[in-house]
């Protein structure tokens, strides 16, 4: 099966042939999808609640106490006022105060219990957050290092941070602050109901009049609230999207002279994010004051019909003062969970939006690694056969149409060509960072698609045009190569590459601590120190990406002398825009319109007069001038 991007890729600094760019100020487009299903959601974030059952379990005890504890409240007070009566006979108020004085003692421990087990709930409440989170976040990143590289290259890089972030700082500041609420509301709506019941059965349906209209004024409302949530996540994520291209690509923005019209774009999203929290804030406020204004209207029917059956008894309501006080309060306790869940509604549907993200990525396929042929490593020779290779980045637009090569063991291949003939996608489709469209690529007479991704990643060395270093130690950027490296075997790696000259300059040498991306070093630096990594890795087969383009020409000389070296008993693939780093080349194969239009040494391609002498000529021709 193959894997290509759903969007057309923005073309990278090499063109076509570099494939999709992705994270910078050119990055590409964000491939928006339409959200899931709300209750799937739910039911996929109350499965990751079950990751922490022992929690859950006593967050729910506790819950159930305290509920128990409060819906015993009410008809503590009714019975406390039921001890206070009219006697006609004697003309005066008669009070029972031995059983008042019970009454407001058990008031008093139930209150004193109730607060205390709140307290509990709490601290239940954040360790399951938190514990979710977790489990959620770990979730994700080690799903983000799934990811076909397709998706990373067709997906705005600060988007794909802002779930990380953004979106799952929402859903835990909700589990914390909702999960508890929302249990709690359901235990005390059934509670309160059937505790109504056993006072009255006539007056529960009359406080459940204002019910079909409170489920009707949530679900009307919540439609239109719902969608502007959800676009204000997408936004927000777009938005740290250009704030990350900005940061990454501030030079190239900066000498252009764009910033103006990078303040201008972000100005733009900036207003429509405006505008639609503006909308969402809205609505979203709007529910609790109508969820307020049902409640009290539910409170005026109960009072109403209450005193009215107290001033005119009719047989099948037979209740006092005391037990329409405890109706009163249970009405409450029934309508207060529906008014809670509608305030922190905004809040839910946020958290919501950013999970049904973070499960768009979490539902991405993996990258496809269909080898089951086990690769023995140090036995690998370093054949390498391409065979009638198709690919396009884009369908309808071909990369490679036939692409045919031939690599024996310990060659030196050197690949050229105009900027989009194709050049690095010759090492993504070996390195299976994109699948083939059509034909084969053997390795030692196997088909790389036979090989697991990860043993034959392994037995491949690359060195980029774009320097990768990590926020870490020299010494560790260099081990990342092979971590169980001795330090003697990382220095004789950075002696070969001749990083060791400017790093033994440095006061604190190989602990020296790295800026990101290794921005306190020279770009030259940095490529010393990536190719020092790819010797010390020891692989069977080198692939150079423009890996002298970046420093220069005294540097360049330096890294080809540790080269020469570094490429004796491998077969290496070399991509090289100057020329003059490919002259000692076994093979120079020349690629144009996806396929192979010359192959030959050096003095071979010159003497025929073709697309490689036109190269050679327009490159050096303004030294010639």
């Amino acid at each position: 099966m193959n894997q290509k991007p759903q969007t057309r890729p923005v073309i990278g600094p090499g063109g076509p042939g570099r494939g999709p760019g992705g994270g910078g100020p050119m990055g590409a487009r964000m491939n928006v999808q339409k959200p899931k299903n709300l209750w799937k959601t739910i039911r996929r974030l109350i499965g990751y609640l079950g990751h922490s059952r022992t929690t859950l379990f006593a967050l729910l005890c506790v819950m159930l106490m305290v509920t128990g504890l409060e819906l015993a409240g009410p008809a503590l007070q009714g019975a406390a006022i039921d001890t206070i009566a009219y006697d006609a006979a004697a003309g005066k108020i008669v009070v029972d105060f031995p059983k008042l004085l019970f009454l407001l003692g058990c008031m008093a421990a139930i209150f004193a219990c109730s607060s205390l087990l709140t307290y509990f709930q709490g601290l239940l409440a954040a360790r399951l957050s938190q514990n979710t989170v977790h489990t959620l976040r770990t979730d994700l990143f080690a799903k983000i290092t799934r990811l076909p590289i397709s998706y990373t290259d067709t997906h705005k890089h600060g988007d794909l941070m802002s779930r990380m972030t953004n979106d799952v700082e929402n859903v835990s500041n909700t589990v914390a602050q909702s999960i508890a609420s929302l249990f709690s509301s359901v235990l005390t709506i059934i509670g309160a109901f059937i505790m109504m019941l056993r006072y009255s059965w006539v007056m529960t349906l009359i406080a459940f009049v204002t019910i079909p209209l409170t489920i009707l004024v949530s679900s009307s409302l919540s439609k239109f609230m719902r969608k502007y949530f959800v676009e204000q996540q997408k936004l927000l994520g777009a938005l740290n999207g250009q704030v990350e291209e900005m940061v990454t690509g501030y030079k190239t923005v900066m000498a252009y002279g764009r910033e103006g019209e990078s303040v201008e774009r972000f100005k733009e999203t900036s207003r429509r994010l405006r505008h639609v929290s503006i909308r969402a804030r809205i609505w979203g406020g709007v529910m609790g004051p109508c969820m307020n204004i049902i409640g009290n209207l539910n409170y005026l029917l109960i009072a109403t019909f209450g005193g009215i059956f107290i001033c005119n008894p009719v047989p099948w309501v037979n209740i006092t003062i005391g037990n329409i006080q405890s109706i009163l309060q249970y009405s409450k306790k029934f309508s207060r969970p529906i008014n809670e869940i509608a305030n922190q509604y905004a809040q839910i549907l946020t958290a919501i939006a950013g999970a049904e993200r973070i499960f768009e990525i979490i539902d991405t396929p993996d990258e496809i690694d269909e080898g089951r042929e086990p690769l023995d490593i140090p036995a690998i020779r370093g054949d390498i056969d391409f065979n009638h290779v198709k690919f396009s980045y884009v369908e309808g637009e071909p990369v490679l149409t036939d692409f045919d090569l031939r690599v024996k063991a310990g060659q030196k291949i050197a690949i050229v060509g105009a900027t989009g003939s194709g050049k690095t996608t010759v090492v993504n489709l070996l390195t299976r960072f994109y699948e083939i469209d059509g034909g084969e690529i053997l390795l030692d007479g196997v088909d790389i698609r036979d090989i697991p991704k990860a043993e034959l990643r392994r037995s491949i060395g690359i060195v980029l045009q774009d320097t990768v270093l990590f926020s870490d130690t020299i010494r560790a950027n260099i081990k990342y190569g092979r971590l169980d490296a001795t330090d003697d075997e990382m220095k004789a790696a950075a002696d070969m590459a001749n990083a060791d000259i400017f790093i033994e300059r440095i006061p604190t040498g190989y602990d020296t601590l790295l800026a990101e991306s290794g921005s306190n070093l020279s770009q030259g630096q940095r490529q010393l120190l990536a190719i020092a990594r790819a010797v010390l890795a020891d692989p069977k087969i080198l692939i150079l990406d423009e890996a002298t383009s970046s420093v220069d020409t005294r540097t360049e000389m330096q890294i080809q002398q540790a080269m020469v070296a570094l490429m004796q008993n491998r077969t290496s693939l070399i991509i090289a825009h100057r020329l003059s780093t490919i002259r000692d080349a076994d093979k120079i194969i020349v690629l144009k319109g996806g396929v192979i239009c010359e192959a030959g040494n050096h003095d071979e391609l010159l003497a025929r007069g073709g697309e490689y002498a036109k190269l050679y000529q327009n490159q050096f021709a303004g030294f010639a001038t």
